[in-house]
Parts: structure tokens; C-alpha cells; sequence
């Protein structure tokens, strides 16, 4: 602890603020790490028992009853409700084929589906991107500052060097520390939502199939 007493007494405003920084945007990371894997998990879950439970189901109305027992985190319940929804008659919608229609409709509540999803993500990947160089910024800004304070003292050795130096260069791991999870954390839920999303396609498709059958049947 007097390390970074030492470390944050010796450095500036800019210093102070670059480590200030990082920490924040490890906070930020790590919030969003944890609620987004227990979000996925979640969806994963809601996807492999909603969807077989709504096919089981004797009818649409029963189906969607079983659905929306298991799809806790509404990932599937706006693209029954898309698929069931009808066009105001006056407008251009209506005037397409049923087919038309329902792509439309399960195509935008399918984005907003993959939206909540992919939440999150930016974030994890701004800081990946951008917690290295802020680290090397403040080793750079630490180690300027540190040849200033040595040389204004009038004496140059090895043991005034090491000191101030090894010191800065902790910001440079501290950028890292703070990159790595949310790459790392990135990546995995990139696929996590790519897998869900192919889910959720195969359902939106197979609900539009079974509309349009029913109403090219009635028609």
C-alpha cells in the first residue's frame, strides 16, 4: 500500500487522472463481464427449453403460453408477437404478400432481439482497444516526469533512475490488466451471441414457414 502511496503522492494531475482512468474502465469491464455471461446463460438456457415446449404445444395459443414460461429474458416472445401481429389495412405493408410481411416484421424484431444481446459489446471492445496505449501514455508521461523531478535535483545515478522509472512502467501493466479480460471477454461472448442468433434465425424462420402455410390454407 505505500507503493502506490509513494507512486500516487510522486505523480501529477495527468498521472493521477490516466490511473484513474483505468480504473474505471476495469470497473466498467468487469460490470459488464459479469452481468453479460449471466445474461447469455441465461438466453442459452430460455432458448433450449422455450423453443422444443412451444413446438410441443397443441396450439398456437398454448404454445405461446409455454413459451413465454420459459423465455425469462424475452428473446423469443417478440417474434411470435411479430409473426402474430396484423398490418393496418390502410397502409403499404398490408399491400405485400404474406410472405413479405411476415419476413419484415420477424427481421426487425429479430435486430432488436440481437440488439439486447450484443449490449455490451462495444464497450468491452473499446476498452480492449484502448487501455494499452492510455497504460503506455501514462508509463511515458510518468517517466518525463520522473527525468524532470531527477534532473532538477542536479544528480543522475542508476538507483534515482530505477526508482521513478520501474514506477511509471507499472501503468503500462496496468493497461494490460485491464485489456485482457475484456478482449478475452469479448471473444467468447461474440460467439455465445453468434450461436443464439442462428437460434433465434432458425425459430423466426420456421415461425414465418408455418404462417405463410396457414395463410396461403385459409386463403
Amino acid at each position: 500500500m505505500s507503493g502506490f502511496q509513494h507512486f500516487w503522492q510522486q505523480g501529477d494531475a495527468i498521472t493521477r487522472s490516466v490511473a484513474a482512468l483505468l480504473l474505471l474502465m476495469s470497473i466498467s469491464a468487469w460490470v459488464v463481464i459479469f452481468w453479460k455471461g449471466w445474461l447469455l446463460r441465461r438466453v442459452r438456457v430460455d432458448i433450449e427449453r422455450a423453443v422444443p415446449a412451444f413446438w410441443a404445444a397443441s396450439d398456437l395459443t398454448v404454445g405461446r403460453e409455454q413459451l413465454a414460461a420459459f423465455d425469462r429474458e424475452g428473446v423469443l416472445e417478440p417474434l411470435v408477437s411479430a409473426a402474430m401481429a396484423s398490418p393496418n389495412a390502410n397502409t403499404l405493408e398490408a399491400r405485400g404478400h404474406i410472405d413479405s410481411q411476415l419476413t419484415r416484421r420477424l427481421r426487425d424484431a429479430l435486430h432488436a432481439v440481437l440488439g439486447q444481446l450484443q449490449f455490451g459489446q462495444v464497450l468491452l471492445a473499446s476498452i480492449g482497444s484502448t487501455a494499452p496505449f492510455i497504460g503506455l501514455f501514462g508509463t511515458v508521461w510518468g517517466i518525463y516526469h520522473a527525468l524532470l523531478s531527477i534532473s532538477a535535483a542536479g544528480s543522475i545515478t542508476i538507483e534515482r533512475v530505477s526508482g521513478p522509472v520501474g514506477e511509471a512502467l507499472v501503468m503500462t501493466a496496468a493497461g494490460l490488466a485491464v485489456a485482457i479480460p475484456a478482449v478475452l471477454a469479448y471473444n467468447i461472448f461474440g460467439k455465445r451471441v453468434a450461436s443464439s442468433e442462428a437460434d433465434l434465425e432458425g425459430f423466426a424462420h420456421d415461425l414465418r414457414e408455418m404462417f405463410t402455410d396457414a395463410a396461403e390454407k385459409s386463403a
